[in-house]
């Protein structure tokens, strides 16, 4: 049984994960920073435990009223999805936000997880997170210098 005070606990854990992912977006100065995060994350996992404590506390199995807590679940993905898409924007021939975006995404489900009481597999996933945005990141970034010069004519001068 869920108790208030675990529920707490999660809805504080769920904060924090989120603002370890948010934590770079932060550094980069992206619209959807720390604070964005952290309240997604929270905001995933209030209605979790929400969803959870409801359905702990109101459903009769017996009258056959049982209550689905993913159903809940499902509609924060929906939910999120349109926050998302809000901050994903086009100028010319790129795109802008969709990392930002993705990463708002992961915070909800890092949320859920976590208000579900799946901690290992929230920390493990706001690791991945980590991970992807800020290594990949620099991954991307190497490959992209690696293009430019590729495609110098030869006998270019650089400014190396």
């Amino acid at each position: 049984m869920l108790s208030e005070t675990e529920a707490v606990l999660r809805l504080i854990l769920a904060t924090l994960l989120g603002g370890a992912l948010g934590f770079e977006r932060e550094l980069r100065d992206k619209p959807a920073g720390l604070r964005t995060h952290m309240l997604v994350a929270e905001g995933a996992a209030l209605f979790m435990v929400g969803s959870m404590l409801l359905a702990q506390d109101f459903s009769q199995p017996v009258a056959g009223g049982l209550i689905d807590p993913s159903r809940i679940g499902s509609t924060i993905v929906t939910g999120v999805g349109f926050l998302g898409g809000g901050m994903i924007l086009r100028a010319r021939d790129r795109v802008y936000g969709l990392t930002t975006a993705a990463g708002i995404w992961v915070a909800a489900a890092i949320g859920m997880l976590v208000g579900a009481g799946y901690y290992l597999v929230a920390v493990a996933g706001t690791l991945l997170g980590i991970v992807t945005i800020v290594l990949v990141r620099r991954a991307e970034e190497r490959i992209g210098a690696a293009k430019e010069s590729a495609q110098r004519p030869l006998g270019h001068a650089t400014d190396d």
